[in-house]
């Protein structure tokens, strides 16, 4: 059972969520509350099937609407996750990471593509480690470095110059930098910035998915 959780003086109250529907609206706070929601109650102990008295939720919301409630506990509490629900998401990564590598990584004595089951086989024995968080493109660019000195990996890489409006440079740069090597960079005299990044050519699309969303289309690319 995955639940949201808000303590509020001597109170606290719960609401049963699926957990990665909750983690997207808290983010985005976007789309409609209900899907958020395993069952639709607010509850003093879920597990117990105690629910938070209509009073209560009026006197400490403001409101004795269920969906409205949900809304504050998401956005202000802490979503408690299961083991399970961590354990999936890792797998669920770690396949994505395995499969990105398959694609477009490839033993350069051959120039054949490694076999899922050597890649999986390698990360096992480096003890690579799965954040669940973490992007599968900033991941995969940690883990072929532990794995290339059990397995040999070659990527073709592709030089982007990309400028960046001002008002995005920030948020932006952070995430330029997880795709590749910054070759050249400069922030120019109206904040924006301008650089060329060295990426594998199997997250290029991905590359530009990023920033095209980060500036809201405003960013400059070109491919070298």
């Amino acid at each position: 059972m995955n639940l949201a959780r808000l303590k509020k003086g001597a109170e606290h109250f719960e609401i049963v969520v699926h957990p990665d529907q909750a983690l997207a609206w808290r983010k985005t706070q976007q789309g409609d509350i209900r899907d958020t929601l395993f069952m639709q109650g607010v509850f003093t102990d879920a597990k117990k099937g105690l629910h938070a008295p209509e009073h209560r939720l009026k006197a400490v919301f403001g409101t004795d609407d269920v969906l409205e409630v949900a809304k504050q506990i998401i956005l202000k509490g802490e979503i408690q996750l299961t083991a399970e629900f961590h354990q999936q998401r890792r797998e669920q990564k770690r396949k994505q990471i395995v499969e990105l590598i398959h694609r477009f990584g490839i033993d350069p004595r051959t120039k054949a593509p490694h076999p899922i089951t050597r890649i999986e086989a390698a990360l096992e024995e480096a003890k690579a480690k799965i954040d669940e968080f973490k992007s599968v493109e900033e991941q995969a660019q940690e883990i072929i470095k532990l794995i290339q000195p059990i397995i040999p990996i070659a990527f073709a890489t592709k030089k982007i110059s990309i400028t960046i409006p001002a008002q995005h440079a920030s948020k932006s740069y952070a995430v330029i930098k997880k795709f590749g090597k910054i070759l050249r960079e400069a922030w120019l005299s109206d904040g924006s910035w301008q650089g060329t990044i060295e990426v594998p050519g199997g997250l290029e699309n991905d590359l530009y998915d990023q920033i095209n969303k980060l500036t809201r289309g405003e960013a400059t690319i070109t491919r070298e």
